[in-house]
This record gives structure tokens, C-alpha cells and sequence, in this order.
């Protein structure tokens, strides 16, 4: 029994269907439909037939990456140099990650299934079938949401450093085009609300203590749970644990901008290339307040021109980071480059003020964690996925080891761990481990902490923050600090601290991609502007 002409087409429409049940890509229907129906075709001479096999084999590649999650040919193109940098190792190391045996496997099925059944049955009689019922079914909705029912909008206003929502009653059966444009003025109405939103810091405080903000790649509490981890007693350690902070980002560049214009509400991924206020950069305010500044970092900072755009052209610093050339080296990183030990680096801090007297806000920014590091010495063969939770191991005692050491010297200091986003490193249907061009709420939703240093200074019951937070609540806890400094009083009321703490629904932004929280859903906006359920 022939097929109708689509012959080995069919067991790529299989594939297709497979794979879209089981949401490991996207399906545009009316676009596969199209292409079934063009290779349907009937061409008679043979030049005609090469040509159409040659268009469809390119049409085919093109619209199989077009139903996948993978970033847009533009984003690709917009990475080549930072993709030319990776080293050989590290590119293999991506490609065998695409390389699922259980999918490997079920393709030979589907493959074996195809050639027996197409014996007995017309399979691309069926393939066409089920193309135009999918094109059929899909033909009025937008963004792949058939059948969703979404809220009205919520209402957003500011009260005392809260968010406040009022979710009106929603109409029973909005259209697609109703859901689609309500989630766009949800984000629109987030975005506004954020521009008004504002830390202010005191100037000449005389500050008496030390700020220490560790800004750590690729650390999430997914990364956590995935690495059996969640219980190390450096979160313990903690007076103040944020469990449900918003990184809002899934890439170091725009991380490094947030967290260093954290006095002001979160800016759209856009937004973080312009011009700020002079009010919204954190470590300009500090120093408005009567810190000295200091930059460390324990890698080149040139991969992605890290250190230049993010940090010193848009973060607001204007001075470069601390020689470590005598700091120990404790791995390589993807593109080979050295990256210097966690615990070497924070002693070395330690060492400079002790000699020094002046209080002092320092800014320090490690990738011990990022993917496709190589270690030096025990797990050096090891790829960067096998090796994390031996890295992730060695920073949380390193950190502990570091707060021990910050506690025995006696000097006053305040500690802010904040990481920029997450590994990825267990990956989900979507995004194969390691990659974050999709900012979920795995990868975006980090741990942060605070711990106050000082001799003789009482500390209150330790806070876990569950209510949903960015970063103006690290800059409001900061502000606090300056204002009512604990360690004139000898006392640290943590309730007080925490008690009007800036809350921040869930948005995460990458170039051109969004993920946003709405009535305890998360849902996903590609570079078509189509929103989905993630």
C-alpha cells in the first residue's frame, strides 16, 4: 500500500507529533500544514523534483528549528563571538547534552513503526489528517493557549513599600485576543508602577561598618535542591534568608546591572541599556553615604565585556577591580581563562581592612559556578555538569570558612550573598541543562542572604523571607542598616529590619523573551510578542 506523497516526510511529521505531546517543542500547525500541503505537490520532470526536495529538506530544517524552544537565528548570530570563545571541550560538552538516549531511542521506534505500518495503512493520509485538525483546532488561538481562561488584570499600587492587588471579577470566556492583550498591559502596568519605585539611601552617615555584596553566577535554589545542597549550614548562618527573591534575569550582563541599580524598581530588560538616574545606582549612593569603594572579581571580566558595559558603563562604577595576580587559581573557565579561589579572594579582602579604618562597600563578583568550568586537581576530569555539585560544595564552605574568619577578626561588617541567576543545571523539556536563553523561575529564583558582623552586638531571631522580593529589598534592608546602625545600639532587630520590605511580583526578562507570575501561573513570551503557559 503507497503512501499519498509524502513518503519519508511522514516519519518526520511523527517525530514532530511525538514530540510536541510529550512539550519538548512547540507546534505551529498552520505552518506544518502548509508545508504537508507543498509537499504534496505533484511535480512531473525530474529537474522539478530535485528542486522541490531540495527546497523542502531546507524548509524542513528551518521549520523543525522554528518549533523548537532553541534561541532565534538572530540570537544565535548575536552570540557567534561569544560561542567562538568557548573552548573545544566545552562546545562538545554542549552537543552531547542535546544527545537524549531515551529520545534517541523512541526515534528508532517511531522509524521501525513507520516502515511496518506503512504496509498496511496510508500514513500520510493520517499525517495530513491530523496536520489540518491541529491547523483547525489552532486556527483562532494565538501563542498556542487553546483553551486557557485567564483573570482580569491586576491592579498594582504602591502602599508603604508592598504591593497591594485587586483582581477584579473576570469575564467567563475572554477571547485569545482579549487573554493576549491583557497580559500585555499587565506588563506594561508592572513596568510603569517600577519606574516610580525608589530606595532613597541618607548622604554622610559616617558609616561604621563594612558592605560586602558577593554576586555569585549560576546559583539557584533549583541548583540547590538538584545538588542535595538546600540544608548546607552557610543558609543557616543567615539573619536574613530571602526564599522567594526574583534575580529577574538569566544572564550575567543584565544581573550585574540590576543588582547595581538595586535602589530603584526593576527596569525592563531594555530599559537596563539606557541611561539611569543617578538615584538608582547602588554603590554611587554608598558612597554618597560615607563608604569607600572597592571592586573584586575572581575572573578577567572580558567574556562579554563584562567588566566594561555591565558593570562600569551601565552599573555606574567607574573604577577597576583589584589586582589579584598572587591569589590562588582554582579552576578554568569555559573559555580557559583562570578563575581565582572563592575563600583566597575574601581573605585577601580581609587582609586590605584590617589595615584600613575607613568603612568600605565592596562589590564582588564570582564565576566559580558558571557552566563549563574545568577544576584543578581532585574532579578535573570531569565535565562541568558532573563537577557542580563538587563546586557548589567547595564555594558554600568556602563561604562558611570566610564568615568564621570575618567573625574571629572583630571587625564590623554587613554581608549581602546575592546570585546573579541559576546554572540550569538540571535543565527542564524546554532548555536542555545550561542553557538560560529563557528566564524561568528555576533558573530566576535565587537565594539570598544577610548576615551583620561585629564583637558584642545581639542578634534577633533569624528571618526567612517567603513573600515574593527583588532587589529594592536588599537596598531597603541597607538603608535601614545606615539608619538605625545597629552597631551603636549593640542590638540587631531583624523583625524591624524586614518588617515594610518592598515586595516585587515575579518578571523575568532576556532580550526579546519574558516571564511573568500572574494569578499563580507563570506564563512566556517569545520574540513573536505571543504569550503561553510555561
Amino acid at each position: 500500500m503507497h503512501d499519498i506523497g509524502l513518503g519519508g516526510w511522514s516519519l518526520y511529521f511523527l517525530i514532530k507529533f511525538f514530540l510536541y505531546w510529550r512539550d519538548y517543542i512547540a507546534f505551529h500547525a498552520l505552518e506544518n500544514l502548509a508545508f504537508g500541503a507543498f509537499l504534496l505537490l505533484p511535480v512531473e520532470s525530474r529537474f522539478g523534483r530535485l528542486l522541490r526536495n531540495t527546497v523542502a529538506v531546507f524548509t524542513g530544517i528551518v521549520l523543525f528549528y522554528h518549533d523548537t524552544w532553541l534561541p532565534s537565528p538572530k540570537r544565535l548570530f548575536s552570540q557567534l563571538d561569544n560561542l567562538t570563545s568557548f573552548s573545544g571541550q566545552y562546545l562538545l560538552e554542549l552537543a552531547m547534552r542535546f544527545m537524549d538516549l531515551r529520545l534517541l531511542s523512541v526515534m528508532v521506534l517511531l522509524w521501525v513503526g513507520y516502515l511496518l505500518a506503512s504496509r498496511y495503512i496510508r500514513v500520510g493520509f493520517l499525517v495530513m489528517l491530523t496536520l489540518a485538525t491541529l491547523a483547525f483546532l489552532y486556527s483562532d488561538e494565538e501563542g498556542g493557549l487553546p483553551g486557557a481562561s485567564f483573570p482580569s488584570g491586576t491592579l498594582v499600587t504602591e502602599a508603604r513599600g508592598t504591593l497591594e492587588t485587586e483582581t477584579p471579577a473576570a469575564p467567563s470566556s475572554p477571547s485569545p485576543e482579549d487573554l493576549q492583550n491583557r497580559l500585555d498591559r499587565e506588563l506594561e502596568n508592572f513596568h510603569q508602577t517600577e519606574r516610580q519605585r525608589v530606595v532613597p539611601f541618607p548622604a554622610n552617615e559616617q558609616p561604621e561598618f563594612d558592605l560586602l555584596f558577593i554576586h555569585v553566577c549560576s546559583l539557584s535554589w533549583d541548583d540547590l535542591e538538584w545538588a542535595g545542597l538546600k540544608e548546607h549550614p552557610l543558609l543557616a548562618s543567615f539573619d536574613i534568608l530571602f526564599t522567594n527573591f526574583n534575580s529577574a534575569a538569566s544572564y550575567s550582563g543584565p544581573a550585574a546591572i540590576r543588582v547595581l541599580r538595586a535602589n530603584c524598581g526593576q527596569p525592563s530588560h531594555h530599559d537596563l541599556y539606557q541611561d539611569a538616574s543617578t538615584s538608582c545606582y547602588l554603590f554611587e549612593n554608598l558612597k554618597k553615604a560615607g563608604f569607600d569603594m572597592s571592586l573584586y572579581l575572581n575572573h578577567d571580566g572580558r567574556f562579554g565585556d563584562f567588566l566594561k558595559t555591565p558593570v562600569q558603563k551601565r552599573g555606574g562604577w567607574h573604577a577597576d577591580p583589584k589586582p589579584l595576580e598572587e591569589v590562588t587559581v582554582q579552576q578554568h573557565a569555559f573559555d580557559g581563562t583562570p578563575i581565582h579561589d572563592d575563600l583566597a579572594v575574601l581573605s585577601h579582602w580581609l587582609d586590605k581592612r584590617r589595615g584600613d579604618g575607613t568603612p568600605d562597600a565592596t562589590y564582588y563578583n564570582t564565576i566559580s559556578l558558571h557552566d563549563g568550568n574545568r577544576l584543578i586537581g581532585k574532579g578535573a576530569d570531569l565535565d562541568s555538569r558532573e563537577n557542580y555539585s563538587l563546586r557548589l560544595h567547595r564555594l558554600l564552605d568556602n563561604l562558611l570558612a570566610f564568615f568564621r574568619m570575618l567573625e574571629n577578626s572583630g571587625r564590623k561588617a554587613v554581608v549581602v550573598l546575592v546570585p546573579e541567576h541559576g546554572a540550569a543545571v538540571r535543565g527542564d523539556r524546554i532548555q536542555i541543562a545550561g542553557l538560560r536563553e529563557i528566564p524561568s523561575p528555576a533558573i530566576t529564583r535565587v537565594p539570598v542572604g544577610i548576615r551583620v558582623f561585629g564583637p558584642n552586638i545581639r542578634h534577633g531571631v533569624p528571618q526567612r523571607i517567603n513573600r515574593p522580593v527583588s532587589y529594592l529589598a536588599i537596598s531597603h534592608v541597607v538603608r535601614e542598616l545606615l539608619e538605625d546602625n545597629p552597631f551603636r545600639k549593640g542590638e540587631l532587630d531583624l523583625e524591624k529590619l524586614t518588617r515594610d520590605l518592598p515586595q516585587t511580583r515575579f518578571v523575568s526578562e532576556n532580550e526579546d523573551i519574558v516571564v511573568m507570575q500572574y494569578n499563580n501561573r507563570y506564563y512566556l513570551r517569545l520574540e513573536d510578542g505571543q504569550w503561553t503557559p510555561y
